[in-house]
This record gives structure tokens, C-alpha cells and sequence, in this order.
């Protein structure tokens, strides 16, 4: 899977109002259903796999990776992008408070594993990263994006 991150407009949303994690992630959820990359039942499947295993998807500080398992629910392989107007508590202990979802969605493990790299890529760039936190657009979030994972 090719890092075409937040190619559609309709994944990417930023000052995003999110009252908890649960709907922090179903924000990210949404923008996978509305790029056409999973079903809704994926959502249910992030939020139960938080749930179930804790804030693990906490990545970085500031940054969750909302995931599940490759399921029948994940129609093709994409990303969503929401920036949070104000951020949320996930309970992890040293990477809270989140304020980026990236949701993911994988048909398979390997897939799943080069975007993680991909992402980790662009958000350790601290030009990136400032940039992408400052956004205020979909648009914005696009075309940083498009530039970061470009080749040099």
C-alpha cells in the first residue's frame, strides 16, 4: 500500500470536537467511511480493540493510530486524518494528551506495517510535523502531506 495518505478530502477534518477518545476515534472513523475505505463496523473495531488492549495506539506525543485487524470490514487499504480543537486523554501515560487521529486501515498485515513506517517518517520531521499541526484545512493537511512523503 502506497502512503496516498488522506487522498480524499472527505478523510482528512481538522479543529475537530471530541468530548473523549471514543469519539476522537470515531471521528477517524468516519473519515475511513467517507474516503471509501471501510465500513463502519471498522470503527466499532478500533474502539473495542482500545478497549480491550489499552492505549497502545498512542504512538508518539500528540499522536494516536487508530486501528484495527485486517477484517472483512476494511474494503481497501487508506488513511484518515482529524486534528482535534482541543485535546483528548487516552489514558497512555507519557503520550497524552492526543490531539492527531490517524486512522489506518490495512487489508494485511504487511501493508499495515509499511504505512506505519511511512507515517512515522513524516511526523518525525519537525518542519512537517509543525506544519501539519498548524493546518487548518483539509486542503493544507493534503498538500503537506503530498510534499512530505514525496521522494527527495
Amino acid at each position: 500500500m502506497a502512503l496516498n495518505l488522506a487522498e480524499e478530502l472527505s478523510s482528512i477534518a481538522t479543529n475537530v470536537a471530541a468530548s473523549d477518545w471514543r469519539q476522537a476515534v470515531r471521528h477517524a472513523g468516519d473519515g475511513l467511511v467517507a474516503g471509501g475505505v471501510t465500513t463502519e463496523d471498522y470503527t466499532d473495531q478500533m474502539i473495542a480493540a482500545v478497549e480491550e488492549h489499552g492505549p497502545y495506539i498512542v504512538i508518539a506525543p500528540g499522536v494516536a493510530l487508530a486501528h484495527a485487524r485486517p477484517s472483512e470490514s476494511v474494503k481497501k487499504g487508506g488513511l484518515s486524518w482529524v486534528s482535534l480543537a482541543s485535546p483528548v486523554e487516552f489514558g497512555h501515560k507519557s503520550n497524552d494528551p492526543v490531539s492527531l487521529v490517524i486512522g489506518l486501515a490495512a487489508l494485511d498485515h504487511t501493508a499495515h506495517i509499511e504505512v506505519l513506517r511511512a507515517v512515522a517518517g513524516i511526523l518525525s520531521n519537525p518542519d512537517t510535523r509543525s506544519g501539519l499541526d498548524a493546518a487548518a484545512s483539509a486542503e493544507e493537511v493534503r498538500s503537506l502531506l503530498a510534499r512530505a512523503a514525496s521522494p527527495k
